[in-house]
């Protein structure tokens, strides 16, 4: 009964410690990227690393394996009462941009040893070519992206390590759409109660649609204030994070820059001419997402007391490739002229048909005898007297050239129809 006890108790301790041998046996397990700490990828470009694995002992390992995964996520809770019950409603979304897997160590069915010591294994893949999702974190969603490397060892649990990485889409805000200045106008009437106070406006502009994280946006704004009170106008950065699923939207607004105006007084109008206001560090606008979405806008309103405000919305995308200093809308503008150009080349034949021959035109009795009328006027000229060449204009010094002239218009017909011919018929 002992000798029972004693191989029970030793099979339970073996069993219990062969995972923490095991462990023990890995020294250590890391994952490093290649490049600096906050390096930042796009579409296309490729991820390489390498897995250090240093073992205290030699370890035998089933596989080895890194993957590569890409995944938009939305989800967040809602509760609502039902009597005396809480019902809890669990909204969630995924779309994977990504997923690809590299085996370092291929599980073939046969254990592979692993001797003491340190190993090293490089891996690389690729990031799809098609356009990806910029990083992103929010109060109910994320957009993440990590590498994850797995170690499987026989009677032992996965070891895990993991390590995310930085995706930024660049939005080039040098294009047509993004350089189209914004413009709008709004108006409203001021109530106290059931009490008319007046008409308020807004009618404001900025230059173009698309900036970058730094920049000064220039406000033209124009308020007018036709009530018995005074009112304050502002303007605000704001930025929208919209969640989607299961067909239900969840959105989460803030502001990011503010601008204050002066007071306008009753019946008065105040003008903005170009009144500055910076964006802050920020992150780009996400608008390819079907469930996460980041958009910015530009709101100029006006407080008026005892009623609710006014408010005007101009959109802004907030790039990652900034303006260019000379040719942004210049080639914009070449890029339309040029199309303008490409109809016109349409239209045109590239080689005009030549003029008639002069022959065809002009009979040989007609050019006959003008020869012979130039000739005659020419052959005796009285000296010319170019005293006063000097005092007259440029064009009376032009000299006349005396070609052939074309033949003299005339209404009757050089080539008449034989009388004997029957007349065409217009309506045969």
């Amino acid at each position: 009964m002992q000798i029972i006890c004693r191989g029970l108790t030793t099979f339970l301790l073996s069993a219990v410690l062969a995972p923490v041998m095991a462990f023990q046996s890995v020294k250590l397990l890391a994952l490093e990227l290649d490049g600096p700490e906050d390096a930042v990828y796009s579409s296309g470009e490729v991820i390489t690393g390498v897995v250090i694995l240093e073992l205290n002992r030699e370890l035998r390992v089933r596989a080895l394996g890194v993957l590569g995964r890409g995944v938009a996520t939305a989800h967040w809770l809602e509760n609502r009462s039902v009597g005396v019950n809480t019902v809890y409603n669990d909204y969630i979304s995924k779309i994977t941009y990504f997923r690809k897997r590299r085996h370092l160590i291929r599980d073939n069915g046969e254990l592979t040893v692993l001797s003491a010591g340190r190993h090293e294994y490089p891996f690389s893949f690729q990031l799809p070519e098609e356009t990806l999702v910029t990083s992103f974190e929010g109060k109910h969603g994320s957009i993440r992206y990590w590498v994850k490397v797995k170690l499987h060892r026989p009677w032992a649990t996965v070891k895990k390590i993991k390590k995310e990485f930085t995706v930024i889409e660049p939005i080039d805000i040098n294009t047509p759409s993004l350089l189209a200045p914004q413009a709008g106008t709004k108006e409203k009437m001021a109530r106290i109660w059931y009490r008319n106070c007046g008409q308020v406006s807004i009618t404001a502009k900025i230059d173009r649609k698309g900036y970058t994280p730094g920049e000064v946006i220039p406000v033209f704004a124009e308020f007018d204030n036709s009530t018995s009170r005074s009112v304050m106008p502002k303007a605000y950065i704001t930025q929208t994070q919209t969640f989607i699923a299961r067909g239900t939207m969840k959105q989460k607004r803030a502001v990011v820059a503010t601008l204050c105006g002066d007071i306008v007084g009753a019946r008065r109008r105040e003008t903005w001419h170009g009144r500055a206001i910076k964006i802050p560090p920020v992150g780009p606008s996400i608008l390819q997402c079907r469930i996460i979405k980041v958009e910015y806008m530009l709101r100029v309103c006006v407080d008026v007391p005892g009623t609710s405000k006014l408010s005007l919305e101009l959109p802004l995308v907030m790039g990652t490739i900034p303006l260019h200093p000379f040719g942004s809308r210049t080639s914009s503008v070449s890029s339309q002229y040029s199309v303008n150009m490409e109809w016109l080349r349409m239209a045109i034949p590239e080689q005009p048909e030549p003029p008639p021959d002069y022959s065809s035109v002009v009979s040989d009795e007609e050019a006959v005898q003008n020869s012979t009328a130039v000739q005659n006027s020419t052959a005796v000229q009285p000296e010319e007297d170019l005293s006063g060449v000097q005092e007259c204009s440029l064009m009376a010094c032009v000299q006349e050239f005396r070609l052939r002239p074309p033949p003299v218009y005339s209404e009757v017909d050089p080539n008449p129809q034989p009388i004997t011919m029957r007349p065409r018929c217009m309506t045969c």
